[in-house]
């Protein structure tokens, strides 16, 4: 006897076209990093042009999108946008630094620390959010964050730095976003992001721009592909998923770096305190979902 709801299949199937988005989006986050490594050994592009094609990909898509789709663009509070593109775009050049100067798996578990500084910046400055146990959790991580870093070694290192400072600056984007949905779609919202951010990129970082050859096209092209589906994955995914569910899937991609590392770019293993602060990390952001639930 078929004792199933007759709205459980549809509903379950939508969740896990949902779930499956996210989790993609992770991956292809992580995998946009894989190929910076890979790339070392074959071609010398500086993370810069990494950021600078990704952006311009973006850029590219969602002008197609809004032709396709005869939208047009319905900007309102300017400063919310150009907010958000600055700080995305900082975010991105920060996380792929970590990337070229350190180690794959920790520039990946330190940005994911951004839900840790979006919830001190919300106890700064949002005082209707102001919730003491949030910052009891984000306290724990930080102990985390602590044994990620390894501070007793002879160097801090500047890959771990470069990972820190992509997560403080990827949580003002995030607060950003969140102001900026208020008022804008989401294609006003990108077309704005990328497009400032591929002009900002060129602009100061004009020296480490050149006409590729079609090997580092490739690595090029690779990368940003990964990194703008990434973007629309996620996006995609939230429509299915609730916040929690979200954000917790999303924070998936800490253990896949730490586990896949090693195997995919020769990572040095994490030791037993990195996995232990790479767990904390994880825990207090699926917890900080929780609360916001």
């Amino acid at each position: 006897m078929n004792i199933q709801s007759p709205g459980r299949g549809p509903r379950f199937s939508s969740q896990a076209v949902g779930w499956s988005a996210v989790f993609g989006s992770a991956f292809c986050f992580y995998l946009a990093t894989l190929i910076i490594r890979w790339a070392k050994p074959h071609v010398t592009i500086e993370s810069a042009y990494f950021v600078f094609a990704r952006l311009l990909l973006g850029f590219i898509v969602v002008s197609v999108v809004l032709i396709l789709q005869k939208k047009s663009l319905h900007p309102k509070n300017y400063h919310y946008l150009i907010g958000r593109a600055l700080a995305n775009t900082l975010a991105v050049f920060c996380f792929y630094k970590a990337v070229e100067s350190g180690s794959v798996a920790e520039a990946n578990i330190l940005n994911m620390t951004y839900p840790l500084f979006v919830a001190i910046f919300s106890w700064i400055f949002l005082r209707g959010q102001r919730d003491r146990l949030s910052l009891v959790i984000v306290a724990v991580a930080f102990a985390g964050v602590w044994l990620v870093l390894s501070p007793g070694e002879i160097q801090l290192g500047w890959g771990k730095l470069w990972g820190l400072s992509s997560g403080i600056t990827a949580a003002v984007a995030v607060i950003y976003l969140n102001i900026s949905r208020r008022c804008h779609d989401s294609q006003t919202i990108l077309f704005f992001m990328f497009g400032l951010g591929t002009l900002l990129m060129l602009v100061f970082f004009h020296d480490a721009i050149f006409m590729p050859n079609p090997e580092e096209l490739f690595f090029l092209l690779s990368c940003s592909i990964a990194g703008v589906l990434g973007q629309y994955l996620i996006t995609y995914g939230f429509l299915y998923v609730t916040a929690v569910e979200g954000s917790i899937i999303s924070s998936s991609r800490i253990l896949l770096a730490a586990l896949l590392g090693p195997i995919l770019v020769a990572d040095p293993h994490l030791a037993l305190a990195g996995w232990c602060g790479a767990l904390l990390i994880f825990a207090a952001n699926a917890t900080l979902a929780l609360r916001r639930a």
